[in-house]
């Protein structure tokens, strides 16, 4: 079972960061015209751009970091390379990558509330938030079988 576990947590090391350049929605500002799509990535770079650099660095850290940093934890305690007492930090940055498709579902359907434009999901959006919850349910595994080693 930590085999694959383990593998599965490998496997998000490569699926996360395809996440971050897939579209998550494609939004548009009247129907007549065409949709720009909408990445991690490219929502990062805008508003660096536009001078929120503060709000970027915490949707980096919520998008980016904290499913990385706790996929690598979550690797190094399923190879007994790190000790299980470090599965608890490792929930809670799980928790902050979930805050993050929290916050992304939040603006797609206040988007949707006005009439001038037009937002849709994309499917980048459901490959971050698989990823997100795969994580979750690794950790959790990952703990349950931490408790039943001696």
């Amino acid at each position: 079972m930590a085999r694959l576990l383990l593998a599965l947590n490998l496997a998000l090391l490569v699926l996360f960061p395809l996440s971050w350049a897939a579209p998550l929605l494609r939004a548009g500002l009247l129907p007549l015209f065409g949709l720009s799509e909408v990445s991690v990535l490219s929502g990062l770079s805008a508003l660096w751009r536009e001078g929120e650099v503060a709000l970027a660095l915490l949707v980096a850290l919520f998008a980016l970091a904290a499913p990385m940093g706790k996929t690598m934890l979550l690797a190094l305690v399923l190879t007994a390379r790190a000790p299980a007492r470090l599965l608890p930090a490792v929930q809670v940055m799980g928790k902050l990558a979930m805050a993050d498709v929290f916050l992304i579902a939040l603006y797609v359907t206040v988007a949707k509330g006005f009439a001038v434009g037009r937002v849709e999901t994309a499917w980048g959006l459901w490959l971050f938030t698989g990823c997100v919850l795969a994580s979750l349910g690794i950790g959790l595994a990952t703990a349950r079988i931490v408790k039943e080693t001696p």
